[in-house]
């Protein structure tokens, strides 16, 4: 699978690609990644004022256009990075792994001139706040989509993730026992792997339930919905 981003500021998104499991999935040929300066010579502008007056600076189009057009990446799957744009969800990212080749374009200042909406196939949000830098939001968007590229991370490993099956992910414990007086429940001791994946499931749905009852709701919603079309 092929990445391509567009950015003012490449060097923000290099120590991140070079590191962790970004970098071994991208060594071992099971990602590629492409980072594009838009801005193609120190002095070019690449921002201008708003028309109708508005405070900041707003992204000119024709350097990425041009870009897209340069590298032609006008048939690839095209994704805008902006608080405008469909949440990013599980479910979205499972749909985005399926396409061989995404293209992000990272935001900055007040935003990209609209007309840009002409180019572009997708527009995602990753949350319900504001940053300054386009390039975290790619950078999340990047993480998130490898982790479910094959052979990226182990495949059992992605079937117990929070979120996967509209639940939390359930409590883990490591050594020592017990540390200051807190102690790892007696289940995980015992050696009961049947009853353990049980205990799970209600640490799941309870931690679930408490924190998250948007999400519980769907998952029980789910539930009965399945249930309805067995006995049917």
């Amino acid at each position: 699978m092929k990445f391509t981003i567009l950015t003012i500021f490449p060097s923000s998104l290099e120590s991140y690609i070079n590191s962790s499991i970004i970098q071994k999935a991208s060594k071992k040929g099971l990602i590629e990644i492409e980072i594009i300066n838009i801005r193609k010579k120190p002095w070019q502008q690449v921002d201008d004022y708003a028309y109708g007056g508005k405070s900041g600076m707003v992204l000119k189009i024709e350097p990425i256009v041009e870009a897209l057009k340069e590298h032609q990446l006008l048939d690839k799957h095209i994704v805008l990075l902006t608080p405008t744009g469909t949440t990013l969800k599980q479910s979205l990212i499972k749909d985005l792994v399926k396409h061989k080749h995404i293209v992000m374009i990272c935001g900055h200042y007040e935003g990209i001139d609209a007309r840009i909406e002409n180019y572009i196939s997708q527009e995602i949000s990753i949350g319900d706040y504001v940053l300054t830098s386009g390039e975290l939001g790619a950078m999340v968007l990047l993480d998130s989509i490898t982790r479910l590229v094959p052979n990226v991370i182990n495949q059992e490993s992605l079937q117990t993730e929070s979120f996967d099956c509209d639940l939390l992910d359930f409590p883990v414990y490591t050594r020592p026992q017990e540390f200051d007086g807190h102690k790892v429940p007696d289940i995980y001791l015992n050696g009961n792997h049947k009853e353990i994946e049980k205990f799970r499931l209600r640490e799941q749905e309870r931690i679930t339930k408490e924190k998250r009852p948007d999400l519980y709701n769907k998952y029980i919603d789910k539930k009965r919905k399945n249930l309805k079309y067995k006995n049917s």
